[in-house]
């Protein structure tokens, strides 16, 4: 297989979603093409305000600030909602992310699961971080409409209905999936004086592509790390070795990517694009504390998932996700088994708890 065009050479497209109702045949071939050639863009004039950004990371440093006893009241579970601490181990690297997160959901997910919360939810309640479920819940809705405009565009691009994948992502439901994400990476250790290697590396966040539609990133300035590779067409399946392209914050602006969900979706026009959170270790890199907020919008577990043309069976949401769970545990498990064979570089089989859910 020849290796890919590096998009070094290209920047990450910028769509505007100014005077959205006018220009929507104009936003749709753009959004389109960005999917259809990169699977990364920014959205710009999307109507959400820096100060309203600004309040959210507020929000999230307020609360990966309490004390782990109280995060662990809202515990991580398989119905991806909930907080985990060095959790996240990714095939591509058979490590534990040096991070945390906690992650919502609109909907009847986060109604039990808690420990010690008041309610018995996996929502952090006002008595540790007075209004913060308001807070999360008002920012989710302005992302979600956000979402609903892209989805019309790429429904249009498709052939579907407008309404087609804004029907299957409905956040008015119980059983809707799409989840906001808050994460925190730790600080890392400066690598040595004298130019040498370090002697451990942090991964921060591996290599991989997110299984959802659609996912809407923010950063904080001046705390870079993420990094994009040629997606589907990378030339391993992890794009071990592959030409990375820095993506730097930039204030105000909304870092999207297409995930395997459209990509199936869209019968693989859409390419959803392998991403990762470089792991610091040489000079120019960012090793301080890092925040970030990922949307990752996943259809209602009963949403019937098959693209024009057919060329996937038809699978409901649920499926998709249970698949999706499946396919990394085994490749983790190949990963693992792998590295303990290996004399050159045995390592110990981590414990798989696991939170799966891919994010920057």
């Amino acid at each position: 297989m020849a290796a890919p065009t590096s998009y070094a050479d290209r920047a990450l497209p910028k769509i505007s979603l100014r005077d959205f109702d006018n220009r929507i045949d104009e936003i749709t071939a753009e959004l389109c093409d960005a999917a259809e050639n990169v699977g990364f863009f920014a959205l710009v004039d999307h109507g959400i305000t820096e100060e309203e950004i600004e309040t959210m990371f507020e929000t999230s440093e307020a609360f990966f600030a309490l004390p782990d006893e109280v995060k662990a009241t809202v515990p991580w579970n398989n119905k991806n909602v909930g907080w985990e601490k060095k959790n996240q181990i990714r095939p591509s690297t058979g490590a534990a992310d040096n991070k945390e997160s906690y992650q919502m959901q609109f909907g009847e997910n986060m109604l039990n699961g808690g420990r010690g919360t008041a309610d018995g939810s996996v929502w952090m309640g006002d008595d540790q971080l007075p209004g913060f479920q308001a807070t999360c819940r008002g920012f989710m809705e302005r992302l979600q409409a956000v979402s609903e405009r892209m989805m019309l565009c790429f429904a249009r691009g498709l052939g579907f209905p407008d309404d087609y994948f804004v029907r299957f992502h409905d956040a008015k439901r119980p059983n809707c999936q799409t989840v906001l994400r808050m994460l925190h990476y730790f600080a890392t250790p400066q690598p040595p004086a004298d130019g040498s290697a370090p002697a451990k590396i942090y991964h921060r966040a591996g290599a991989h592509a997110d299984w959802d539609l659609l996912t809407l990133l923010f950063q904080r300035k001046g705390q870079s790390g993420l990094e994009i590779c040629p997606g589907r067409e990378a030339v391993t399946e992890f794009a071990l070795g592959d030409t990375w392209t820095r993506v730097d914050p930039e204030a105000g602006s909304i870092v999207c990517n297409i995930g395997d969900l459209l990509m199936s979706w869209s019968d693989d026009r859409f390419k959803s694009t392998f991403h990762r959170v470089k792991a610091p270790c040489e000079p120019g890199d960012y090793y301080g504390e890092r925040y970030s907020i990922a949307f990752f919008n996943q259809p209602c577990s009963d949403a019937v998932i098959q693209g024009p043309l057919k060329k996937y069976p038809a699978v409901t949401g649920a499926q998709f996700t249970q698949n999706a769970m499946d396919r990394h545990f085994a490749a983790l498990q190949a990963k693992l088994a792998a590295e303990k064979a290996s004399p050159a570089a045995p390592v110990p089989a981590p414990a798989v708890t696991a939170s799966v859910q891919a994010a920057a």
